[in-house]
C-alpha cells in the first residue's frame, strides 16, 4: 500500500521517518511530504499534494497519514478531490475543532509570523468546523499529558497541547486512546502496530502457498 506522511507545525519530515522506517519493513511504500506554514498557504499546500497523488500515486490505492497540522491539511485536501480518494485516512494527535492552545497563541505576532495562516486557521471556531473528515477515518489521540490542577487543562485527559475532546471532534470517526504525548505519537510502537493492522485489512499481503 501507497502511504502518504504528513508532519506537524513546528516539525519537518523527519519527525515521521521512525514510521516511515516501520512502514516500508512490512512492505508498504511510504511517502513523507513537506511543507513550510511560514511560508505556504493552506490552498498552495493541498494543490502541491494533489499534484504528487496526480504524479506518484496515480490509480493505486493509498492512505493518508497526518500528525497534527496535517490532519488539517488532509482533511482540507480530500474534500476537494472528486476522484483518487485515499482507502483510509490516519490522524495522530488531529485539532478536530479550533484549540485552546492555537487561540491562545495566536494572540503572540512570533507565533503569528511563524505559522502563517495556517497556524491562524487553526484557532478559527467556523473553519475548523466546516472541515469534513473523510470517510474510513481513525483518530488516534493522545492522553499522555499532565493532569495536575495547577496547569492549564487541569485533571482533563490531554496530550500536553490538545484536550481530549479537542481531538475527538464530534464523534462521527472511529478515536483511539493512547498514552502518548502530542509531540511524539507518531513515534509510538502501539500507534504504527494498530495502522499496520487496518493496511493489511486494507491490502492482506500477499502468501504464497507451496503445493
Amino acid at each position: 500500500m501507497d502511504c502518504i506522511l504528513i508532519h506537524g507545525m513546528g516539525r519537518t519530515s523527519a519527525s515521521m521517518l521512525l514510521l516511515r522506517h516501520r512502514l516500508r519493513c512490512a512492505g508498504h511504500h511510504v511517502h513523507l511530504f513537506g511543507y513550510l506554514p511560514t511560508l505556504e498557504t493552506l490552498d498552495g499546500v493541498s494543490m502541491r499534494l494533489q499534484r504528487l497523488l496526480a504524479t506518484r500515486i496515480q490509480a493505486r490505492p493509498y492512505v493518508l497519514v497526518g500528525h497534527s497540522l496535517g490532519s488539517v491539511i488532509i482533511r482540507y485536501t480530500v474534500a476537494q478531490l472528486s476522484s483518487q480518494r485515499p482507502a483510509a485516512c490516519f490522524l495522530l494527535a488531529p485539532p478536530m475543532i479550533a484549540c485552546r492552545a492555537a487561540k491562545y497563541f495566536s494572540q503572540f505576532f512570533l507565533f503569528r509570523w511563524l505559522t502563517g495562516e495556517m497556524g491562524q486557521l487553526l484557532a478559527q471556531e467556523a473553519f475548523m468546523r466546516q472541515l469534513a473528515v473523510p470517510e474510513n477515518t481513525t483518530i488516534y489521540a493522545g492522553i499522555g499529558g499532565p493532569r495536575v490542577s495547577w496547569l492549564p487543562f487541569g485533571s482533563a485527559l490531554n496530550d500536553g497541547i490538545l484536550l481530549l475532546e479537542e481531538a475527538c471532534g464530534d464523534g462521527s470517526s472511529s478515536v483511539l486512546e493512547f498514552s502518548c504525548g502530542h509531540t511524539f505519537i507518531m513515534n509510538s510502537r502501539a500507534v504504527c502496530e494498530n495502522i499496520l493492522a487496518a493496511l493489511n485489512e486494507l491490502e492482506p499481503p500477499n502468501i504464497e502457498i507451496s503445493a
